[in-house]
């Protein structure tokens, strides 16, 4: 065997990456709001990018007016030689409405609010640290005895201080477990019991299992008053901080596609009417037309700056015509769900949508990631309507995850509480219908709608 070193001439086809092709690739994942970023960014950066303004209308033009009669009303408007010029306007600074605007308090800065007017000038440090190491669902997250030891007091002080701020609003803050902030939500609303007390502490689990006949036979008590106890418990609350926002919280939501009814017909819109409208600056391309005004260097900047704007604009377009296609084929294949509703949904994947537009599974998985569609029956993710499908019991047809879900949701709604549906018998009523499902599955779709077992449902 021989080893020779030799140059051969192949010819290959490659897709390279480019940044341009990158920077296409970015912006359809985008969302509205942040292209619009995006944009105002490009807009500081690129010197051959302007905002085009829109055409204004023309005011209609004016009914010729009788000159003596603007003049007797301009001499009323003069206050210059007037005996009362009436009240004048005066613009008060920071008076305008960006002024009144306002936002809800955190759960910390309510638990400081209500610190600082009921606790003494001595126990205000420890109850300051405690609220700083509650988190957002209202749970303690350090022990007294770490807290005293990080501010020098002694655990009793520490609790002593803790049991004061875990009769602060909203009750069960301050909890150390759950069944602690369950218990502190039934002292603080005058709800307490014996035996709501017992269940709490020490029977939760099977509680949460519905082993309501395990818990009555263990403390001696019937069924029905276990029932009763357990309807009262499911009206607390286990994370009690989380009904007040975090400031870095709030998000905003703006349809990228809003889909209208029009007649029989269902008209598509892309929402991009908030979004600068890009050009190129007159005046740089009259500067590049002239010979010699610039230097290799600055021509060769200005004409990169050139081809990246240029480029830009035309990735926008083809976003705007990829997510209108994308929303055409989603209208025509789901018109059953705009009609009437989830109940209808059908099933549908990426290939099929790409197949349909011609291109490839993967640019219809970007311009659906964070993208929001305003129809009829609502606001909905993209991703929404791409799912899999559970197959007809006598027939080729698929019915969509999402509507055999709701389905069942009806069903349970529907049962009667003392004899609930099981798992098997739902499954039954599905085929009976037409829907092959199994017990399975029936019992994941179940526990994906956070609807608890028969057992757990069962009213005595």
């Amino acid at each position: 065997m021989r080893l020779v070193h030799d140059i051969t001439l192949e010819q290959r086809q490659k897709l390279m990456i480019t940044p341009e092709l990158r920077q296409a690739i970015a912006i359809l994942q985008m969302s509205t709001l942040e292209l619009d970023e995006y944009l105002q960014q490009e807009l500081e950066e690129n010197p051959l990018l302007e905002v085009r303004e829109e055409p204004s209308r023309e005011p209609e033009p004016r009914a010729e007016e009788d000159p003596l009669e603007i003049e007797w009303w301009d001499y009323f408007l003069d206050r210059s030689d007037v005996g009362y010029a009436g009240p004048v306007e005066k613009k008060a600074e920071g008076r305008g409405y960006d002024n009144l605007l306002t936002r809800a308090p955190s759960l910390h800065e309510h638990l400081l609010f209500q610190a600082n007017i009921s606790l003494v000038e001595e126990d205000l440090p420890i109850g300051e640290f405690l609220i700083g190491c509650i988190d957002d669902n209202g749970y303690l997250c350090v022990t007294v005895e770490e807290a005293g030891e990080c501010l020098g007091y002694s655990p009793a002080q520490v609790e002593r201080v803790l049991k004061l701020v875990q009769t602060f609003e909203p009750y069960g803050v301050g909890a150390r477990n759950l069944p602690e902030c369950l218990h502190i939500q039934l002292v603080q609303t005058g709800k307490n019991n014996p035996l709501a007390e017992k269940i709490v502490r020490e029977y939760l689990h099977d509680l949460g299992n519905g082993r309501l006949a395990k818990i009555a036979a263990r403390l001696g008590v019937s069924v029905q008053d276990v029932q009763a106890t357990a309807d009262l418990i499911r009206t607390l609350d286990p994370k009690p901080g989380r009904r007040f926002g975090n400031n870095n919280d709030v998000r905003y939501l703006v349809p990228d596609i809003t889909v209208e009814r029009v007649g029989d017909d269902y008209c598509i819109q892309v929402s991009d009417e908030n979004l600068p409208r890009l050009g190129v600056s007159s005046l740089y391309e009259s500067m590049l037309r002239q010979p010699g005004l610039f230097n290799p260097d600055a021509r060769k900047y200005i004409e990169d700056r050139l081809a990246s704007a240029l480029w830009l604009m035309r990735s926008i377009e083809n976003r705007r015509l990829t997510l209108y296609k994308v929303a055409s084929s989603i209208v025509a294949m789901q018109r059953d769900f705009l009609d009437r509703g989830v109940k209808y949904l059908k099933p549908l994947n990426l290939k099929q949508v790409a197949e349909l537009i011609g291109v490839h599974e993967s640019t219809i998985s970007r311009a659906t990631t964070d993208k929001y569609i305003q129809t009829p029956q609502g606001v909905f993710e993209l991703k929404f309507f791409f799912g899999s499908g559970v197959s007809a019991a006598h027939s080729e047809e698929k019915f969509a995850a999402r509507s055999v879900k709701r389905i069942i949701k009806e069903m349970i709604e529907r049962e009667d509480a003392r004899n609930p549906l099981s798992d098997q018998r739902i499954a039954e009523e599905l085929e009976a219908e037409g829907i092959q499902i199994s017990r399975r599955t029936v019992a994941k779709y179940r526990t994906d709608l956070g609807i608890m077992s028969t057992a757990a449902r069962k009213r005595y």
